[in-house]
C-alpha cells in the first residue's frame, strides 16, 4: 500500500459517519431562513399576546368581584352614616331645645334644625324670590359698590349677597339687615352661656338682642337731644349752648362709629374676645348695674395688661421680664381704630342709659 492510500484511509477514518449524509442535504436559501425566523418570531409573539390576554381577563375578572365588593361595603357604610347622622341630629335638636329653654331663646320650629345658616332668620326670601340672571346681577352688584363675583362664589350664593345687601329691615338710627326683637326679648344671655361660633342660629339670636339694644338707647338718646333743643327754643334761645352742641356730636360720632360693630353683627364676624365682654356690659346695663357695666368695659379696653410708667428701656440691654409688658390678655384691643371708636361709642351710651333709665340703687352710678 502506498503512502496515499494510507493517508486516505486515515483521513477518513477520522471523519464522522454523518459527514456523507449531509452532502446529500439540499442548501436552503437566506431568503427562506429568513422568513422560518420571522415565522417562528411571530409563533412566539402571538404565544405571549394570548397569555397577556389572559391575564387581563383575569385581573378584569378580579377587579370587578373588588369593585362589587367594594359597593356593597360602601353602601352598607352609607347606610350606617345614615343613620348615626340622624340619630346625632335628633340629639343635637333635643340638646338645642333644652339650652334654648334654658336660656329663654325662642322654640325651635317643629322639625326644623340650627343648621340653617341664619338664612331662615333673614326673612326665608331667597328660596322663593325670582332668580336674577347672571348679568343683571353684576350690574346690580357694581351699582352698590360691591365686587360683581368673589372668588370661588356660585350664582345662589351671590344672589344672597345681593339680597342681604338691599333688605334693610329696620329704619332706625342705624339700619340693618337684622331683624330687631320686642323690648321684653332684648335680655341677653350670661357672658358663659354665650352661644358658640358652631350654633349659627342662636349667634345671630344673640346679634339681633344687642343689635335692638342699641337702637333703642341711640333712639331714646335722639329724642332726649331733640326735646332738648325744642326746650331751647321754645325759651326763645337763638343759639343752643356750647353743652348742647357737644351733646350732639357725641351722639352723631358714637352713632357713625357704631356703624361697624352693626356690620360686625349682621356677619356675625365678632370674635369672642369682643363679644363675651360686650354681652357683659349690655346685661349689666339692662339690669342697670352701671359700675359693673363699667367694670367690664374697662377690662375689655385696658385689659390685665402691664401699662408702663416712666422710663422703660435705659441703654442697650433688655431688663428682665420687660416682655411682660406687651403680652397683656387684652392690651391689643384698643390698637384697632375702629374697634377704639364703637368700644367708646359703647361706653357713651352707657353714660346716656344711667340717665334715661336710672338706677334703683344709687352706688350703680358711674363716676
Amino acid at each position: 500500500m502506498d503512502f496515499a492510500a494510507l493517508m486516505a484511509a486515515e483521513i477518513a477514518k477520522s471523519k464522522p459517519s454523518g459527514a456523507s449524509d449531509t452532502k446529500s442535504k439540499k442548501y436552503i436559501s437566506k431568503r427562506q431562513a429568513e422568513a422560518e425566523r420571522e415565522a417562528a418570531y411571530h409563533a412566539e409573539q402571538a404565544a405571549l399576546e394570548a397569555k397577556r390576554e389572559a391575564k387581563a381577563a383575569e385581573k378584569r375578572k378580579r377587579e370587578e368581584e373588588e369593585a362589587e365588593e367594594q359597593a356593597q361595603y360602601e353602601e352598607k357604610r352609607r347606610r350606617l352614616a345614615e343613620e348615626t347622622r340622624r340619630h346625632r341630629e335628633e340629639k343635637a335638636e333635643a340638646e338645642e331645645r333644652a339650652r334654648r329653654k334654658r336660656l329663654g331663646l325662642p322654640e325651635l320650629p317643629q322639625g326644623g334644625s340650627q343648621s340653617g345658616d341664619g338664612d331662615a332668620e333673614e326673612g326665608g326670601e331667597n328660596g322663593s324670590a325670582t332668580d336674577i340672571p347672571d348679568d343683571d346681577l353684576f350690574e346690580k352688584l357694581r351699582a352698590l359698590g360691591e365686587p360683581a363675583r368673589l372668588f370661588g362664589e356660585s350664582h345662589n350664593s351671590r344672589l344672597k349677597r345681593y339680597r342681604r345687601l338691599t333688605t334693610v329691615v329696620t329704619s332706625g338710627p342705624i339700619p340693618t339687615t337684622l331683624e330687631p326683637v320686642e323690648e321684653k326679648d332684648m335680655k341677653v344671655c350670661d357672658p358663659e352661656d354665650v352661644p358658640p361660633a358652631s350654633d349659627k342660629a342662636g349667634r345671630h339670636y344673640l346679634f339681633r338682642q344687642l343689635a335692638s339694644y342699641f337702637t333703642m338707647v341711640l333712639r331714646e338718646w335722639e329724642i332726649a337731644l331733640a326735646r332738648e333743643q325744642l326746650a331751647n327754643k321754645d325759651k326763645e334761645q337763638e343759639q343752643a349752648s356750647y353743652a348742647s352742641k357737644a351733646a350732639i356730636n357725641a351722639m352723631i360720632s358714637s352713632r357713625d362709629n357704631m356703624r361697624p360693630l352693626f356690620r360686625k353683627f349682621e356677619k356675625a364676624d365678632v370674635p369672642d374676645d369682643i363679644l363675651k365682654p360686650v354681652v357683659e356690659i349690655v346685661k349689666a346695663a339692662q339690669e342697670r348695674r352701671y359700675v359693673d357695666a363699667n367694670d367690664g368695659y374697662l377690662r375689655l379696653s385696658i385689659g390685665k395688661a402691664a401699662w408702663p410708667i416712666g422710663v422703660t428701656m435705659v441703654g442697650i440691654h433688655e431688663r428682665s421680664a420687660r416682655e411682660k409688658l406687651h403680652n397683656g390678655e387684652r392690651g391689643h384691643v384698643m390698637g384697632d381704630e375702629v374697634t377704639r371708636k364703637y368700644l367708646q361709642s359703647i361706653k357713651r351710651c352707657l353714660t346716656f342709659a344711667q340717665v334715661r333709665w336710672p338706677p334703683s340703687d344709687i352706688r350703680q352710678l358711674m363716676g
